[in-house]
């Protein structure tokens, strides 16, 4: 193999990891063609050229009885990452997310491996867990950042780290001005909202009826009204379909199947699930409620463990709450109905808010920027072992020199 051709491996947990980790494939081969990529990942990484050796379809669970019944899988997935660092060893690896099983890697390869690591997507140690920020700094060599409220908690613990920009802007790269939206959707024609009840079976089965229960109020004071729920993964679409058909307000609403970009373009409001889609709806302007719902015992433990002030990521990023946020009682029917019809004469100036997020998170080319560093990682991580190798050398021949000296 060409001494130059580089070994980058990529390990991905879940679909959004395998979405984001295939950009970062097509940035290292567009800035190297020759890279070899393997890891774990999806058909978005393999599609863009990386040699998969374990599939995500077998790691991705959610929910504490799925991640249970998937220990094995999981167990089966470290066994196969420690295999292969053995036999096919990287210059480089890259953690996307997926933090309970790309610590535990950081950690293994630094105790048994001299590989640069570099973590891309961060675990949201401003929310919860804020000690992996130590296992960070040991076990990490860079962390590329994507929201830039991550700059001073990791100035703070002294990790090298960079704010490389956020994927999702490369996803929504075009920022439409806010007259050519207004064109689009004029307020004039029937209104529509969008309603995003998430993408975990959990999040549906919670937040769908509710979402349906609002419409029915919203419809009777804008009778022209349409809904449209957004179906983002197949595999849910028909528990869609079985809460939408037994519900008395099935016929006010249409399931789109695919990604939110669809309803992005048609709606003039959103009703969500907290969760990135939120983000993608900011840079979309498309004003939005985020609500939540979920067990009593885990919003007790949420409300303990949680630091952040708010939950939606635009919030977040700006620093005040522009999408209004309705969490678990305040998440009914009632007031979410009221929410949003209290929004729909102030539409132009929601939209206008939310500019403030893309000028928050900055220009595109996040997977370009990472790319650099982890080949960055790798020409220094060479540098140091010639330095190493030729301080060893130098030190080989002066022993020589003073042993025939004294010999």
């Amino acid at each position: 193999m060409n001494k130059q051709t580089r070994h980058i491996m990529i390990l991905a947990g879940e679909p959004s990891g395998d979405f984001h980790g295939a950009a970062l494939v097509r940035s290292l081969k567009q800035r190297c063609p020759d890279t070899r990529i393997t890891g774990i990942g999806g058909k978005a990484m393999a599609g863009q050229g990386a040699d998969i050796f374990f599939s995500i379809d077998k790691l991705s669970a959610m929910g504490l009885v799925q991640v249970i019944k998937q220990i094995g899988a999981i167990k089966q997935a470290f066994s196969l990452v420690k295999r292969r660092l053995k036999t096919d060893p990287p210059d480089a690896v890259v953690l996307i997310d997926y933090p309970g099983f790309n610590l535990k890697t950081a950690r293994f390869i630094k105790r048994h491996y001299d590989i640069p690591v570099c973590y891309y997507i961060a675990p949201k140690v401003w929310a919860w867990n804020s000690r992996r920020l130590d296992t960070i700094a040991k076990f990490t060599d860079h962390v590329a950042l994507i929201f830039p409220f991550e700059i001073p908690i990791y100035k703070s613990k002294k990790i090298s780290a960079t704010y490389v920009g956020n994927p999702l802007v490369d996803e929504y790269p075009q920022s439409p001005a806010i007259s050519d939206h207004n064109n689009k959707k004029n307020l004039s024609a029937d209104l529509v909202i969008g309603l995003l009840p998430g993408s975990r079976s959990a999040e549906i089965d919670k937040l769908l009826p509710v979402m349906l229960d609002s419409a029915g109020m919203i419809k009777k004071r804008y009778p022209h009204l349409r809904f449209l729920i957004s179906s983002g993964i197949r595999q849910h679409e028909e528990r869609i379909q079985h809460i939408v058909f037994h519900h008395p307000n099935r016929d006010l609403c249409r399931i789109v199947t695919g990604r939110p970009k669809q309803i992005f373009d048609q709606a003039h409001l959103l009703i969500a699930a907290s969760g990135t889609v939120t983000l993608e709806a900011a840079l979309n302007f498309v004003p939005t409620v985020i609500i939540y719902k979920m067990s009593v015992v885990a919003h007790r433990l949420a409300q303990l463990l949680v630091k952040t002030k708010y939950i939606g990521l635009a919030n977040l990023i700006v620093g005040r709450q522009m999408m209004p946020e309705l969490i678990q009682d305040a998440a009914n029917a009632a007031t979410i109905s009221e929410t949003v019809l209290s929004m729909i004469p102030e539409l132009e100036n929601h939209k206008q808010q939310l500019h403030q997020v893309r000028r928050r998170l900055g220009f595109r080319g996040a997977p370009k920027r990472t790319a650099a560093i982890v080949f960055n990682l790798i020409h220094k991580h060479e540098a140091k072992k010639q330095s190493l190798s030729a301080d060893s050398k130098s030190t080989c021949l002066l022993d020589h020199r003073v042993f025939n000296k004294f010999r």
